[in-house]
Formats: structure tokens, sequence, C-alpha cells
């Protein structure tokens, strides 16, 4: 494999990583994850907004986790990088919402930790 592909590959696993634990956590802590984000966001936005939004968000991270895991296989068996972009594109809508919140909410420190992760989604489209 040549190393954009290794790199591809390396994005893939950072975020199945990341989407497949967090959308675990948010599905089996639902009650808990929504109580933290009212706390969040309950001054900026409404309780069933932010509910569906919590919803929203842990079917993006899960879809992209899993496509993302599958892009690995796909990348490393059948050279194609397209499964693994499209969960690259889904992870990347999925943590532009986070960000939307984190920014209305004024948490400027959960927007930085976002970015980071946004970059390396952007990286990983790139060099797809």
């Amino acid at each position: 494999m040549i190393p954009e592909k290794i790199a591809f590959v390396l994005v893939l696993v950072f975020f199945l990583i990341v989407f497949i634990q967090s959308g675990v956590d948010k599905v089996y802590d639902y009650k808990g994850n929504l109580s933290f984000l009212k706390d969040l966001l309950g001054g900026v936005f409404s309780q069933p907004l932010i509910a569906f939004a919590l919803i929203l968000v842990t079917i993006l991270e899960l879809i992209s986790g899993i496509l993302c895991l599958i892009g690995v296989v796909d990348t490393v068996f059948n050279n194609s990088n397209t499964i693994g972009l499209a969960g690259l594109i889904i992870g990347s809508v999925a943590l532009l919402v986070l960000l939307f919140g984190q920014r209305l909410s004024k948490n400027y420190d959960g927007a930085k930790t976002i970015t980071i992760y946004f970059i390396l989604a952007v990286m990983g489209i790139v060099i797809a």
C-alpha cells in the first residue's frame, strides 16, 4: 500500500473508534446524555430540538463509524475508498452539528476539540 492509502486507513480507524464508541454511549446512556445536553444547551435551544439533535447525531455517528469500519476492509482488500469516504463525509456532518451547538452555547473549549476532529476528517477526505 502507498503512504496515502495507509494514512487514509489510519484516519478511518480513528473515526470508527471515535464514532462507534460515541454512538454506542449515546444509545446506552441516552438519558444521561440528554440531561447533559439540556443543561449545556437549554438556554439556547428548546428541549424537543435538543432531543432531536441528540438522536440525529447518534444516528450519524453510528452510520459513520460503521461505514469507516467497512471502509477499512474495502480499502485494504479492494483498493476502494468509496465507502470510507462516505463514512468520513457523514462523520463530518455529525461534527458540524456538534460544533453548531457548542458555538451557540458558547462552549468554546468543546468547539476547539470538535474542530480538531473536523480537521482530521477533512484531511482524510482530501487524501481519499
